[in-house]
């Protein structure tokens, strides 16, 4: 019989080394409650059976609100720890005493970049080991010192590692520690529940699982500003398309703005291939994205034929090699019309479609949004519009069952590249059709918000 895994969310704290008038955990980052990401990645993750929510009692009305804004289908149960870290570990433990053909898998609110890739690599270890621990090779030396803070020891540093969460056990392993730790009245000090196992039950191994080095533990206010950092540049690596889409394509209604060229016209050429009933528009074509009326019509002639619009692409752009000190009004207009100006106005004009068949919307972007690039910077510029315009129009429909992403691919061979940079080898570059087939993919994809990077093999 398979054991159920049961995210423990550990959220007791007070956040005082924060010095906010709230707990860290509750401090908006990037538009949310610091918890909320934390929630939803294990709320989203396949393994994941259910999630256990442990809080100071003090802050019910804060989480009551939290879960009733957010759809967290796998949130069990909301129940009270305590001032220490061992007191609300302990809470969840007898919270589950009744079944105890689990695992617990415990984690701190605070840490809102976990990733899938570490849960999964902790959900498997444990058909291995029954005490899991995650950690990354420590950078720095790490010094021992004595009370008069003088060094009294310099660890190898090949065996040394930082300890992150999650960390997770089977339930008796873990119940059985702190039994035996009751029984000496928690005197020894430990700081998490992988000394606990150490301590009390050190013929049991903890096995160590790879961490992240952005699995960061937001505690001090320095902490937030790498987290929006972090959570800006935040995105999913693909080589390959993630879904059978084929199939999942048959019959689905899709709106391509600028299905003429590049990877567009890859796009519409898979979509007709695997019986998607799919619309192209582009300026050659008669729609400029530029003029709300054209982008409205056009969406509304769709809609007239088939009653509903699935998915919308937008692969318009402009990218102009130039320094901005010699561009004409007229061409710097018009990169940030179609490039920002257009993106906009498509989005605006698809919600209502969109939100009716709750469907999906996809934008691109490109790795020139992380860094800006001499020679084209307004490209850059809207580019890294792009995603933070996509990052906060996935929170605005999000209650409205939407989804929206943005495709940010590496060099690609495409019309456009190469007419701005001239001959390239082959190899180096992604091919279209590639792009195109991993784009369609995401489309049946959960996520939303998300900066889809695509890379070369």
């Amino acid at each position: 019989m398979n054991k159920k895994n049961i995210a423990v969310i550990l959220s007791g704290g007070s956040g005082t080394r924060f010095g906010s008038t709230i707990p860290k955990q509750f401090i908006m980052l990037g538009g949310k409650k610091i918890i909320e990401y934390t929630i939803d990645k294990f709320n989203t993750h396949t393994g994941i059976d259910e999630i256990c929510l442990v809080i100071n009692s003090s802050h019910e009305h804060i989480v009551d609100e939290i879960v009733c804004n957010n759809d967290f289908k796998k949130m069990k149960k909301v129940i009270y720890g305590g001032k220490e870290r061992f007191e609300s570990s302990r809470s969840a433990i007898l919270a589950y005493a009744d079944d105890e053909n689990c695992h617990l898998i415990f984690h701190d609110a605070v840490r809102p970049f976990i990733s899938h890739e570490i849960i999964s690599r902790v959900i498997d270890a444990l058909s291995d080991y029954k005490a899991i621990d995650v950690a990354i090779p420590a950078t720095d030396t790490i010094i021992q010192v004595s009370d008069n803070q003088t060094i009294s020891k310099i660890p190898e540093r090949k065996y040394l590692q930082q300890g992150q969460t999650p960390q997770a056990f089977h339930y008796k392993t873990i119940k059985s520690a702190y039994k035996k730790a009751e029984e000496e009245d928690f005197t020894h000090p430990f700081t998490d529940d992988c000394g606990l196992i150490t301590h009390y039950l050190p013929d049991e191994p903890v096995y160590v699982v790879e961490g992240d080095a952005k699995n960061i533990k937001i505690t001090r206010p320095e902490d937030l500003l790498l987290a929006e950092k972090l959570l800006q540049l935040q995105s999913l690596s693909f080589t390959s398309h993630t879904k059978d889409f084929p199939q999942l394509l048959n019959n689905k209604i899709i709106v391509i703005f600028g299905g003429n060229s590049g990877i567009g016209k890859k796009m519409v050429e898979l979509c007709r291939k695997y019986d998607a009933n799919v619309v192209s528009f582009s300026k050659s074509e008669g729609t400029d994205i530029n003029e709300h009326e054209m982008v409205s019509k056009a969406l509304e002639s769709v809609y007239k034929k088939y009653n509903k619009i699935d998915f919308v692409i937008n692969t318009v752009g402009v990218l102009t090699r130039e320094s901005l000190s010699s561009m004409t009004d007229k061409k710097i207009d018009e990169v940030l019309d179609t490039n920002l100006k257009g993106t906009i106005t498509i989005t605006q004009k698809s919600f209502p479609y969109l939100k009716e068949s709750q469907g999906h919307l996809l934008l691109f972007t490109s790795s020139s949004y992380t860094r800006g690039r001499s020679g084209y910077s307004l490209y850059s510029a809207t580019k890294a519009a792009i995603v933070n315009f996509m990052q906060a129009i996935a929170q605005e429909w999000a209650a409205h069952h939407i989804k929206i992403n943005a495709i940010n691919p590496s060099r690609t061979d495409t019309p456009m590249r190469t007419k701005n940079f001239g001959f390239e080898p082959k190899n180096t570059l992604l091919d279209a059709g590639n792009v195109a087939s991993i784009a369609l993919s995401i489309l049946f994809e959960d996520f939303s918000g998300q900066v889809i990077d695509i890379k070369k093999d």
